[in-house]
């Protein structure tokens, strides 16, 4: 109980050097030299902490310092109980193992060698385009790092072999916390790129987005299968492995992204960290499923499954989907590495593969979303049933006369809404008895919102409201490219666009060539920016209006002279012109 916060001290001592490093521009660091100049802004100054591999993992330990710290205090009353004892041996252990790195292969604090650095390299140009990069990363990390406390439970109950009940709830808790935190580091990094990316997307399958999403899924499925364990006494085994396989895909995915095995623009490519990281995977999957198979018959559970028309076999079902799904993004991430391995060719999983699972995967989730709240545990009547979904059914149904009658056509887009408006409605009819209920017992409107399963149907309401979004970003977006003759009009998607001319910005830690083009009266600045220091590639910057019916998304495809990224430089294009991509993305 003690040792746990000197732990945090000296993360945070160690933290705080290297913030007045990089503050300060002590370029006799190596790691100052290489990801921070003089002419760094001091916003990215503080970020450049996780914008290389050897900070990233200082900011990990940190984290997970952070932690420990906390579960030794949350638990200070029951620090001789043998669960807790054997969790504190786990976290400390894995808090040795990422201190370890920064001891050895992922020193923070090497000198630099030779003549000494005046100005520095400064940031990789992508991680200084945007102020998300303060907020996005350190949220996954938590993320990331919060399913080690799961896990360490997990590994408390199966070497004690106390499986009782309460410590599974202890743990969704903890893994509350964590997916919390995942979750909104996963949607601010696809605003991130977005916004930053200049591809007009969201979401890319890229490895490391892969790598995000695998323990998301599984701590997803967790906090959804625990419930069946506290509410019937099922499914311990299964709960347990979804612990351990939530925390093993964050070492996974902390190998793909640190190892250097993969080349991604979210991913640190100069690493000699993948014979330890995949070595400590193996380990945890050794260590965590072999403790369970040992334990096995004390996890059985006292019955079974009354049936399938009941809330534990909704929940095995979006178990199933949650861990298929996730099976799915796994073999697509790693197939690439193992063909490269075995057969020395290098092969790509796109997004169609991902996609041909995620779209029918999506909605299923979306159905079983829809009936989830109106079933009984054990068993429920088929005409009970009936009559609690009928008004959300018919307001999927009526969703979907509308959206025929607007002229929205295909079956993928109008089948999401319209499983989407019942799964919503399905939600707000929970709330709204919940808090009719409340108000009979005397507690309040509003109190009798208080509770776990309501918060289960905000998140509901929250994943319908992102499916839609997906939905119709996806299916009614339109991409084009338009030639712009400065002072000539040209009109896509019912939208005008006048290009306006050239203008130079050029700031103290920036140059920007920026295209002016008016649409509709509003002024974009589509731009390419390179940014002083040694690392001073030219990025695209895409200039965006979100408005309440749509988005307009602009970038440079093409110029008569200069420096364009993504894009080609044409010296037949006319100088007063300028080649534009646009991407229009309606509401609906």
């Amino acid at each position: 109980r003690l040792f746990a916060p000197v732990v945090l001290l000296g993360m945070a001592l160690a933290t705080v050097a290297m913030e007045h490093a990089l503050i300060t521009h002590d370029f006799s660091l190596a790691y100052v030299a290489n990801n921070n100049s003089k002419a760094t802004p001091l916003i990215y100054s503080i970020t450049g902490m996780w914008s290389a591999l050897a900070g990233s993992i200082l900011l990990w330990g940190l984290a997970l310092a952070g932690f420990t710290a906390v579960l030794g205090w949350r638990y200070r009353r029951q620090r001789d109980d043998s669960v807790v004892v054997w969790a504190m041996v786990v976290m400390f252990a894995v808090s040795a193992f990422f201190i370890g790195l920064m001891v050895g292969p992922a020193n923070p604090f090497l000198t630099v060698v030779g003549s000494a650095v005046t100005q520095g390299a400064g940031p990789n140009a992508l991680l200084q385009d945007n102020p998300l990069v303060a907020i996005h990363p350190p949220l996954l990390y938590l993320g990331f790092v919060g399913f080690t406390v799961p896990f360490a439970f997990a590994i408390g109950m199966l070497v004690t072999g106390r499986m009782g009940d309460r410590w599974q709830i202890e743990t969704r808790r903890w893994t509350l916390v964590a997916w919390t935190f995942l979750s909104v580091g996963i949607v601010l990094g696809a605003w991130w790129s977005y916004q930053v990316l200049g591809w007009g997307g969201f979401w890319g399958w890229d490895p490391v987005e892969n790598a995000a999403l695998l323990p998301w899924l599984c701590g997803t499925a967790y906090l959804h299968s625990v419930l069946v364990q506290e509410r019937r006494g099922l499914l311990r085994a299964w709960n347990l492995s979804l612990s351990v396989a939530a925390f093993s895909l964050t070492i996974l995915g902390t190998f793909l992204t640190r190892s250097g095995v993969i080349e991604s623009v979210h991913a640190f490519t100069d690493s000699t960290l993948g014979p330890l990281l995949i070595g400590f995977f193996l380990f945890v999957v050794v260590i965590g499923f072999g403790l369970i198979a040992w334990r096995g018959d004390r996890l059985r559970s006292p019955g079974g499954i009354d049936a399938a028309l009941g809330r534990e076999g909704f929940f095995v079902l979006n178990n199933l989907l949650f861990v298929g799904f996730a099976f799915v993004v796994l073999l697509g991430t790693l197939f690439p590495l193992l063909y490269d391995a075995l057969e020395g060719q290098q092969v790509t999983v796109g997004a169609p593969y991902f996609n041909t699972v995620a779209v029918p995967v999506g909605i299923a989730l979306l159905a079983l979303m829809a009936v989830a709240p109106a079933l009984s545990w054990r068993k429920v009547d088929g005409r009970v049933l009936w009559r609690r979904l009928a008004v959300p059914a018919w307001v999927g149904a009526l969703t979907i006369l509308g959206c025929v009658l607007g002229g929205i056509h295909g079956f993928v887009p109008l089948f999401a809404f319209g499983v989407g408006a019942f799964a919503a409605a399905s939600a707000v009819r929970a709330l709204v008895l919940s808090a009719f209920n409340g108000r009979r017992q005397g507690r309040g409107l509003v109190r009798g919102l208080v509770g776990r399963a309501n918060g289960g149907m905000v998140v509901h309401v929250g994943v319908v409201v992102i499916a839609v979004g997906l939905t119709a970003a996806t299916s009614f977006a339109h991409r084009g490219e338009l030639a712009l003759r400065q002072g000539q009009p040209r009109i896509f998607d019912g939208h005008t666009f006048v290009y306006e001319g050239v203008r130079t910005v050029d700031t103290a830690s920036r140059r920007a060539t920026e295209w002016l083009v008016s649409v509709d009266g509003a002024l974009f600045r589509p731009a390419v920016s390179q940014f002083n220091g040694q690392n001073s590639q030219v990025v695209g910057t895409p200039a965006i209006d979100s408005g309440f019916l749509d988005d307009v998304y602009l970038t440079v495809d093409a110029t008569p002279t200069g420096p364009t990224t993504g894009a080609q430089t044409l010296p037949n294009l006319p100088r007063d012109a300028v080649g534009i991509g646009v991407v229009v993305e309606p509401l609906i």
